[in-house]
């Protein structure tokens, strides 16, 4: 009879711990599964850390056992005879790098450690695939890094399986497209990082991106400006919502050109009234950002002739200038484009060096993916390149907090950003009155 209640109450407890995981898995993950995989951790940490090489030999007095042979007696017997003695010597000692406390996240857990004398916060790098395997987890990142510490943030599952976004009252120039690997929301804050490169080779996602981004911005006080030089096929549908849009090379120079004026403009206003950037100005005063978004940028610089150099060389001189000059007045580049390497010329790679924001995406070769991280990371590199072709929308970003990761763009359908771009249509400025005003330059009293 005891051993069906033992079976019973076992029973029970299985099904309810189900029941718990199965309908309420946040608390289940606090409550149960964190603090068995703490106690896992603890346990193995030396071993794993042995089996990355993560591990340095220390010299420590330890308490040995040594067996000593007694030479003399009266017979060959009586001088095999062994004497057993404790000797406190310095012996070489394997020691693992001190971890710190364990700390729960909603997808994992994140730990500090100390570093030995003479690891660098790469070698962890180096050994994060051989972590994850060893804890049977997803993935392994270095996420912060310390004077002799590092933090290693530890992820269950794949958190860009599924990506949804929770809505909330814009801001403005503030984009949440999407969901970082980390569970927290991806920020675009053009404000904080005007300008953008974004990188992808066909049905990586980069379409949805943008769409994202014009579904976030439509609501918003700005202009929105469109270079699309594959005819208008992928921004007329937003036409509604454009105050401006170039679909050809000539059409892209004198857009172009109407932008740089009206960045001469708002710095004479700025410099009339004794201001540093826009922001700084009285509100009454402020003008309209503007949000510029280029669509396939290698179209703006291949040349089919020599006839084409003079508009290449406008075009470029003028994006390298409203990159440089754009932040303080409120004018932001998002610049996409499947194919982007220095083949294309030197004003691409000049202007690469203008977009602190970068976006990649799966891409077609490896030259794109150099040009768009290289100079960022060698290890958000290489996380580029495995990105697989069956999941479209994620990529590598680096953006306004300096480090790197993986992010994934919420599903957009081409659909929902023209409905976005019909609805909020009586917020689009008129391009020829924005920038054919006549700038205040009357000194400030």
């Amino acid at each position: 009879m005891s051993d069906y209640l033992v079976f019973g109450v076992l029973a029970a407890a299985a099904a309810g711990l189900w029941a718990w995981r199965r309908f309420h898995p946040v608390s289940f993950w606090y409550g149960v599964a964190f603090p068995a995989r703490a106690v896992l951790v603890y346990l193995s940490w030396h071993h794993v850390a042995s089996g990355c090489r993560l591990t340095r030999h220390r010299r420590r007095l330890r308490l040995t056992l040594d067996a000593v042979p007694v030479v003399g007696g009266a017979s060959r017997a009586e001088a095999a005879v062994v004497e057993h003695k404790r000797r406190v010597r310095r012996v070489d000692v394997e020691r693992a790098p001190r971890l710190g406390l364990l700390r729960p996240t909603r997808l994992g857990w994140r730990m500090r450690l100390r570093l030995h004398d003479g690891q660098v916060p790469a070698d962890y790098q180096k050994a994060a695939e051989g972590i994850a395997h060893a804890w049977r987890v997803h993935s392994v990142r270095v996420v912060d890094v310390r004077p002799g510490f590092v933090t290693l943030w530890a992820t269950m599952a794949d958190p860009l399986t599924e990506v949804s976004v929770s809505p909330e009252p814009w801001k403005l120039l503030r984009v949440r497209p999407g969901k970082l690997e980390n569970g927290r929301d991806w920020v675009m804050d053009l404000r904080v990082v005007p300008h953008w490169l974004i990188a992808g080779a066909t049905l990586s996602g980069k379409s949805n991106l943008a769409n994202a981004i014009i579904c976030a911005l439509a609501p918003q006080p700005v202009a929105l400006v469109g270079f699309d030089l594959k005819g208008g096929v992928e921004f007329t549908p937003y036409a509604p919502r454009l105050s401006a849009l170039a679909t050809t090379r000539k059409e892209s120079v004198d857009l172009l050109a109407d932008l740089m004026a009206e960045v001469e403009n708002r710095m004479a206003t700025c410099r009339a009234h004794g201001a540093r950037n826009i922001w700084t100005l009285p509100e009454e005063l402020r003008p309209v950002p503007i949000v510029a978004l280029v669509d396939e940028v290698a179209e703006l610089f291949l040349m089919a002739d020599k006839t084409e150099k003079d508009e290449v060389s406008k075009t470029a001189t003028s994006l390298l200038r409203i990159a440089q000059l754009g932040r303080a007045f409120a004018v932001s580049l998002i610049v996409c484009g499947q194919r982007i390497g220095s083949d294309l010329g030197p004003g691409v790679t000049a202007l690469r060096a203008q977009l602190s924001g970068r976006v990649c995406h799966r891409v077609n070769d490896p030259e794109t993916a150099n040009m768009t991280l290289g100079d960022l990371d060698p290890a958000a590199l290489d996380a580029a390149r495995a990105i697989p072709a069956e999941t479209p929308g994620v990529c590598i970003l680096a953006g306004q907090d300096g480090a790197w990761h993986r992010a994934r763009s919420v599903f957009v359908p081409e659909a929902a950003a023209e409905q976005a771009a019909r609805d909020y249509a009586h917020l689009t400025l008129d391009w020829n009155v924005l920038v054919g005003s006549v700038p205040d330059v009357r000194p400030a009293a």
